[in-house]
């Protein structure tokens, strides 16, 4: 298998992919795109045909599962797209939006799990039943579906996208690790999961001769990859556009850049 090589900008976690972007400051009204459209991009960078809707949407509910916030908004005219993928949300009063896969995909609606660790994620956690703000997507590429023997393995805030990825795929087993009983209350929202807490590992409790969907934090994903060389792995990255023109969740891959919001943030573990 050839050696990863991996460097990142200093951020939060894309693969979840509900970590904040780069910190902006000041209101920024419609600060996503409308639909077809792009702000120019830098000389040079050859930028992708933006894909995605974008949708001024309705809040229904918001609901506390552990640390975590389950933001519940009418879907309207957005499409849930493929497990792995994201949506760019405009957080209230940020200059950046912010990624976050989608969770739950209920007729009607989209839900997003989201972890209030910034004044970003804080701000959209903060957000009441009625309230309205903009969301782009889906982007990037997310999981393929066509494995034979799935497992789910997911690591904190990274379960994210795992109850829509489990309905998907029929409700496979999973197993996911937490910091605390508290954060692992996320867990009720995955089917057929088997649960560990720190100090266990995630791949202390992973069953061989599994097709491995993994999500969560870097440290767990490499040794996900050490374990399973055919792994599709949810990467994580500072984000900024969601489209490709930034740059910003660049990682370095054996000499080669990629662009997690257009290549990823699903990746083979041997790419």
């Amino acid at each position: 298998m050839p050696r990863r090589e991996r460097r990142s900008q200093r951020g939060g976690a894309l693969g979840s992919p509900t970590s904040p972007l780069l910190h902006g400051t000041g209101k920024a009204e419609g600060c996503l795109p409308p639909a077809g459209s792009s702000p120019a991009p830098a000389a040079g960078v050859r930028v992708p045909e933006l894909r995605g809707s974008r949708e001024h949407a309705q809040v229904l509910a918001v609901e506390t599962v552990g640390p975590y916030t389950l933001l519940r908004v009418a879907r309207g005219r957005l499409e849930p797209g493929v497990p792995g993928q994201f949506f760019m949300l405009e957080a209230p009063g940020r200059l950046l939006p912010r990624p976050m896969s989608v969770c739950l995909a209920p007729p009607g609606e989209l839900g997003f799990l989201i972890d209030p660790i910034g004044p970003g994620t804080r701000a959209l956690c903060g957000l009441a039943v009625g309230d309205r703000f903009g969301i782009l997507g889906p982007l990037g590429n997310g999981f393929r579906l066509d494995v034979e023997r799935p497992l789910l393995v997911g690591g904190g805030i990274g379960v994210a996208p795992f109850p829509y990825l489990s309905e998907r795929l029929g409700g496979p087993p999973a197993v996911l690790g937490f910091r605390s009983a508290w954060h692992a209350e996320a867990a009720a929202l995955v089917p057929n999961a088997d649960v560990v807490l720190e100090p266990t590992y995630v791949t202390e409790a992973m069953p061989a001769g599994h097709d491995v969907l993994a999500c969560g934090p870097e440290p767990m994903l490499e040794a996900v990859r050490s374990l399973a060389p055919h792994a599709q792995l949810a990467w994580e990255a500072p984000m900024a556009c969601g489209y490709g023109a930034c740059y910003g969740c660049a990682i370095e891959i054996d000499g080669e850049l990629k662009r997690l919001c257009v290549e990823g943030p699903v990746l083979g573990a041997a790419a």
